[in-house]
């Protein structure tokens, strides 16, 4: 088991290949064999619980006297520790130097850099948005963070908008169709969060605040270290503020116009309040044990528009989205460890009109997972577990039953010379529409020690949401789970000089969607009638030219609804991203570029092609204090995400904070 998650141990050198902070591996000396054995062992159960990394990261950050840094590896692919470049799955890793390269306020600015995803907004900071990976609509994505589901159970998706990244070390970005390992909605992919971790070292503080166009605030603190000299029990406790008083997210001139002159759409700015904490816990006990906690709260109040209205109405919308877990990791033989986590992760949602309720919606989804890994042979694991899933909505809107999940998984990674394999299968039985099976198999082969081709076969399924099912006037309880089966065909070739470039060909066929479909009284209902295919090639590129870091990525895709032959809604046909970062001489500067083709939106008008370009420095004044700016849609380019909503213009944005080395 340890070959296998951490590489090698040689007994007379005392050294093992670890990973740090930024997810790369290296060779790892330490003082002590008998007590430094349990972090390498500690990381298969983070594996499950999505915290692997940061295990392995605990060990090169408690024990090395030196790395080499080697590749970075991912747990999200496999559900277990793999090097990124060995996935048959396309993933990505943004690490914490990646996070603060992009200057991004939220989650949802960061997947618009991801390879295959498109980040729509209904309007400024806090408004709503939505998630396309691989042309699958963002009810068909899934988000985890710290291993825990955090989708509403009433929409059916993740508010990207409000998980903000002051208290996140890592992001991992799995595209395609992942469902035998996660369940519903893993279609077009999966990301997964990872929150801040403490270090073995004395307690050490962090903070930041800055200030920027539409008035932008930002505070920042963290704190983190051992309470012990041991460094058995480590803590993190992160803190952060984020407040802007935004634009109008509605264009006035495209509302409705009222007899006297007024617009239905209130014209002054929509503001943005966030304030997030997470904290984590941690005890080694003994050799082969692991235990801890970890808490995650955001905080939002946001205002908005709706397009029929008064010019008066102050519409502000009060979420919080809150995550607690308990992990365990035990290792039973030299062989099998064992890992259980369990959390409860909650969405809450106030609306008031005028300072009037006006509705709520409160979503909790209660987690047990229970994850083994046993390794069979030298490059041949076994993986198998059980999850139970409570979901519950309470709302004045609509009543919903409790709904109970019950599911088994099972996966098989191994190599056999130049041939690497992964299997994977998952069965969910719910108690509301009965059972739903998901597959995956994968295969790759080395044509040489760089080039390597993968070929992949899988299907999976969304679960309807409570609105789907139980929304009053629209809802239908009888509904089932709309179905996918996706191939994929890719090349990928890896390098020290050139980095990673990865071509994709995929196609994902949807069946049973639920959709609105006009009924007798000319309303509206939910019913399993739609299909749809996506076909694309997804390139993309990471590494490093002349000492500069660089990701690109390009999409040509397909989304077509096969029922009319129409466009799906908010999904261009062609798409890039590029994103350069360079340090030098005590700066840090780099910059990146989105660009889009036309989309056509869910009310028929088209939406323009666009091209947003931001640049930013960071000068370190001290081994600790640094200055850093931001310039955002450099070229102040005028644009639309969704029809009729504001974007922002050109933006500078200054930040001073204090940082250990």
């Amino acid at each position: 088991m340890l070959n296998d998650l951490a590489g090698s141990f040689n007994a007379a050198s005392l050294a093992i290949r670890c990973v740090d902070r930024e997810g790369r591996t290296g060779i790892c000396h330490f003082d002590r064999f008998q007590m430094k054995y349990s972090s390498i062992t500690r990381a298969a159960w983070l594996a499950c619980a999505g915290l692997a990394v940061r295990a392995h990261a605990q060990v090169s950050a408690d024990t090395t006297t030196g790395i080499v840094p080697l590749e970075p590896v991912v747990v999200t692919a496999t559900r277990s520790v793999q090097p990124l470049d060995d996935t048959l799955p396309a993933s990505t890793v943004f690490d914490a130097q990646d996070i603060a390269d992009s200057g991004a306020s939220d989650l949802a600015g960061l997947l618009a850099l991801a390879p295959g995803v498109q980040i729509t907004r209904n309007g400024g900071p806090g408004s709503s948005a939505a998630m396309f990976m691989r042309g699958a609509d963002t009810t068909q994505s899934l988000v985890i963070i710290d291993g825990m589901r955090v989708d509403n159970v009433g929409l059916g998706y993740a508010q990207l908008s409000q998980l903000t990244l002051d208290q996140v070390d890592r992001v991992e970005v799995v595209s395609g169709n992942v469902s035998a390992l996660y369940g519903s909605s893993a279609i077009g992919g999966v990301v997964q969060v990872f929150t801040r971790d403490g270090g073995n070292h004395p307690a050490q503080v962090s903070f930041s605040a800055g200030y920027g166009s539409y008035h932008t605030q930002t505070q920042s603190f963290d704190v983190n270290g051992a309470l012990d000299k041991s460094g058995d029990t480590t803590f993190d406790l992160s803190l952060s503020r984020y407040k802007t008083d935004g634009f109008s997210a509605l264009d006035p001139n495209l509302a409705y116009r009222y007899p006297d002159g007024s617009y239905s759409v209130n014209p002054g700015p929509n503001g943005y309040l966030n304030t997030s904490e997470s904290f984590s816990l941690k005890h080694r006990f003994g050799a082969d044990w692991d235990a801890g906690i970890r808490f995650y709260n955001s905080t939002g109040d946001v205002s908005f528009d709706q397009a029929y209205g008064l010019p008066t109405d102050n519409h502000l919308e009060q979420s919080q989205v809150r995550l607690a877990t308990v992990f365990v990791d035990g290792r039973l033989t030299d062989q099998w460890t064992t890992h259980l986590t369990l959390g409860q992760s909650t969405d809450h949602e106030t609306n008031t009109l005028n300072g009037a309720f006006d509705s709520r919606f409160d979503t909790r989804t209660q987690q047990l997972t229970w994850q083994n890994e046993y390794q069979l042979a030298e490059h041949h694991r076994l993986m198998f577990g059980y999850e139970y899933m409570g979901e519950q909505l309470d709302s004045d809107e609509l009543s919903a039953p409790e709904r109970h999940v019950n599911s088994v998984f099972a996966g098989y990674d191994g190599t056999l010379g130049r041939n690497q394999f992964q299997a994977n299968v998952r069965h969910d039985q719910y108690s509301d529409f009965g059972g739903a099976n998901s597959y995956y198999l994968g295969y790759g082969y080395r044509i040489t020690t760089a080039l390597k081709v993968i070929a992949s076969l899988s299907d999976a399924f969304r679960a309807p949401s409570f609105d789907d099912l139980y929304y009053p006037g629209y809802g239908d309880a009888a509904l089932q789970p709309e179905r996918s089966h996706s191939a994929e065909l890719a090349l990928q070739y890896t390098s020290d000089t050139l980095g990673v470039i990865r071509g994709n060909l995929f196609q994902t066929r949807y069946s049973n969607l639920i959709e609105a479909v006009a009924g007798p009284d000319y309303l509206y209902y939910a019913a399993n009638v739609g299909q749809a295919k996506v076909q694309g090639f997804e390139l993309s590129w990471r590494g490093q030219l002349g000492g500069t870091d660089i990701r690109m990525s390009g999409t040509l895709q397909n989304p077509v609804d096969t029922s009319n032959d129409e466009d799906l809604a908010r999904r261009a046909r062609r798409f890039a991203t590029v994103s350069a970062s360079r340090s030098i001489a005590g700066w840090r500067i780099g910059g990146d570029w989105i660009v889009s083709g036309a989309r056509t939106d869910t009310d028929g008008t088209t939406l323009g092609g666009y091209g947003v370009l931001g640049v930013f420095g960071r000068y370190d004044m001290t081994r600790h204090w640094y200055v850093s700016v931001r310039l955002e849609n450099l070229l102040d380019k005028r644009y639309e995400l969704a029809s009729g909503y504001n974007t922002p213009g050109r933006g500078a944005y200054v930040t001073l904070g204090y940082q250990p080395q």
